[in-house]
């Protein structure tokens, strides 16, 4: 264990990510293990396996393109290469079940400056953690209807067999749909679905000073939606917001409502979560080295304020 990782430790996630190790709101948080592998240096997505109990997969956002199986302790059970693919950037991963059958859904998104004029996902039936091992994936390449975006998260929305993507750098972020069922002969066009305003914005003095302090706390850089449908939880620099959803809806309506706060708190380096297979609890992890693993249960969350937006 690094010397980080021993002063994270003790700590609640809340308090791990805040520098001041101020007490967050609602949060039941702890430090499970650290992620063993040093190769899993920048740890940009996590996901929950839905084959393997207590299985979670880990993607560095760039390197060879290599899925990592760890335990719920950060131990390392194994990787699995991606043949034929590339890590350009990637910055999510999400794990479904569909039809009976496993996948995982990798997410080459990033495009920090804006430049990319299609952006690519992967998605593969979820292989068994491996010492060593090479299996394929389908591409689905697409590109935004209003121009190239930077986005760092996406669920899978199963009842609509669609992949959601909430883009990083807009104010408020946006909230678009691809579908799963893309062929890789055809480029997609993303369906812009709307703006998310209910996340916590920024005032004009944060965006003003956001470079000079390099704080963008209000930018989401994970999402997930848990497996029965019901809940997502979005991840930003600022806190963990839980987004409840009713039987039929739509997830741009279910977000349009102020989401339950369920960690607040500041850190450069969250960036990946996942729930577990219960979906009681929620996973997190930051982009270092030796990153700290958390385990953060949502059992005692309330039911979101219907009132829209902020």
């Amino acid at each position: 264990m690094t010397n980080s990782a021993r002063i994270l430790a003790p700590c609640l996630f809340a308090i791990a990510l805040a520098a001041a190790c101020a007490p967050a709101e609602r949060d039941s948080s702890s430090f499970v293990g650290v992620l063993e592998d040093k190769v899993i240096d920048e740890a940009s997505g996590l996901a929950a396996s839905h084959k393997e109990a207590d299985v979670l997969w880990v993607i560095n956002d760039d390197g060879p393109a290599v899925l990592y199986a760890i335990n719920a302790t950060g131990k390392s059970l194994g990787r699995v290469e991606l043949a034929d693919a590339r890590n350009r950037d990637w910055e999510d991963l999400a794990s479904f079940r569909l039809n009976d059958d496993a996948y995982l859904l990798v997410a080459d998104i990033g495009d920090n400056e804006r430049r990319r004029e299609k952006v690519r996902l992967y998605l593969l039936p979820e292989p068994e953690p491996a010492t060593s091992k090479s299996t394929s994936a389908r591409r689905i390449d697409f590109r935004y209807p209003d121009g190239p975006r930077d986005a760092e998260a996406i669920a899978v929305d199963v009842e609509n067999e669609r992949a959601l993507i909430l883009s990083k750098r807009e104010i408020p972020a946006v909230l678009y749909s691809v579908s799963l069922a893309g062929s890789m002969d055809k480029l997609q066009t993303a369906t812009r679905l709307g703006a998310v305003g209910s996340l916590p914005q920024p005032s004009r003095n944060d965006i003003a000073s956001a470079a000079r302090k390099k704080d963008w706390n209000w930018q989401p850089t994970a999402m997930d939606i848990a497996s029965d449908g019901s809940s997502a939880v979005v991840l930003t620099y600022a806190g963990v917001y839980l987004y409840r959803r009713t039987a039929g809806e739509d997830w741009i309506d279910a977000m349009q409502r102020r989401p339950e706060v369920v960690s607040r708190s500041r850190n450069a380096s969250a960036e990946s979560i996942a729930f577990n297979a219960s979906g009681d609890a929620v996973y997190i992890t930051l982009e270092q080295r030796n990153a700290p693993l958390f385990r953060l249960d949502l059992s005692g969350t309330k039911k979101a304020n219907p009132e829209v937006g902020l």
